[in-house]
């Protein structure tokens, strides 16, 4: 049957998460929680952060009182090649519960297990450094390969593709990304797309993003010596748009459509490690027919350089 909570499918498969995790590898820096950085990440070092991410999605304009939750720990190393080039690769392991109405019973219908891996890189294309500040430009574009599980099924049959750990086909995304930064603030603006391909009938609605993000710091006011680590305020956007689902080459008329979310979160950066916070709140949702609409998404993780 048609998957009318697809739809979701940007903030909780690899290639949402890529966004959530490319990194930020020089120490002292933050860095946007929902999407990507122009920073570098030091030649030769590696980056490792880790996120935890609960995704509820039970705002139902249908009949079924549907309610879709994701829980996901998502691992993302980087690898600084050159001063402007870094690799990337984002595995995410994930518990998805569907609970609906459906034949007069509540049914729960869920899996568990490792998702796709999403492989990337990303150049610095422009760079201007002034005194206590710098500007960066920079490209990216990478490939989610379908290593997840895409064909589960439970008592009632094959599980839709919201419930499925991987989307069975190889898809490819890319954006470009600006970071401006100054010692008491971080201002970064992304770009992206993502082409989705079909499997087992089933095709998700391509995607576009824009997202934005202001971190400033709060603690200390005044830089000086002796200070262990930095707390930063975070306030973030996710304006994106999705086209149609098809299943079977047919449009699905109850996908897709445009979402604004408004993301606060803080974050503790040290020399060699950070921790950070944040939620995601939806501001608007304008989606097609049933198509099912997000609560909240939470998040909460650690990065480490090493």
């Amino acid at each position: 049957m048609p998957d009318r909570y697809r739809n979701l499918r940007a903030s909780i498969s690899g290639w949402g998460l890529c966004w959530v995790l490319l990194l930020s590898g020089s120490p002292v820096l933050s860095a946007p929680m929902t999407f990507n950085t122009a920073l570098p990440v030091a030649q030769g070092e590696f980056v490792t952060r880790i996120q935890g991410i609960r995704l509820d999605a039970g705002e139902d304009p249908g009949t079924a009182d549907r309610d879709l939750t994701v829980d996901t720990l998502v691992t993302v190393v980087g690898y600084g090649v050159t001063p402007k080039l870094a690799l990337f690769g984002a595995l995410p392991y994930q518990h998805k519960t569907l609970r609906l109405d459906s034949g007069g019973e509540r049914i729960r219908r869920s899996q568990e297990g490792f998702g796709d891996l999403s492989l990337f890189g990303r150049y610095t294309l422009f760079q201007r450094d002034w005194p206590g500040r710098t500007l960066r430009l920079a490209p990216f574009v990478g490939v989610e390969a379908p290593t997840g599980e895409d064909d589960a099924g439970d008592a009632l049959g094959r599980l839709p593709p919201s419930v499925q750990l991987g989307s069975g086909a190889w898809d490819l995304f890319g954006g470009l990304v600006l970071t401006h930064q100054t010692l008491s603030d971080q201002f970064d603006s992304q770009l992206s797309v993502r082409f989705n391909n079909e499997a087992n009938g089933f095709e998700a609605g391509d995607e576009v993003r824009w997202d934005l993000s202001w971190q400033h710091r709060l603690w200390p006011r005044e830089l000086g010596g002796g200070v262990p680590g930095f707390l930063y305020g975070v306030l973030e956007s996710n304006l994106a748009y999705q086209g149609k689902n098809e299943v079977h080459g047919v449009e699905d008329a109850d996908s897709g459509g445009t979402s604004l979310f408004l993301a606060p979160g803080l974050q503790y950066v040290t020399k060699r490690w950070m921790a950070e916070t944040a939620i995601q709140l939806p501001v608007m949702q304008d989606l097609n027919g049933t198509a099912l609409e997000s609560d909240y998404i939470v998040r909460a993780g650690i990065r480490i350089n090493f």
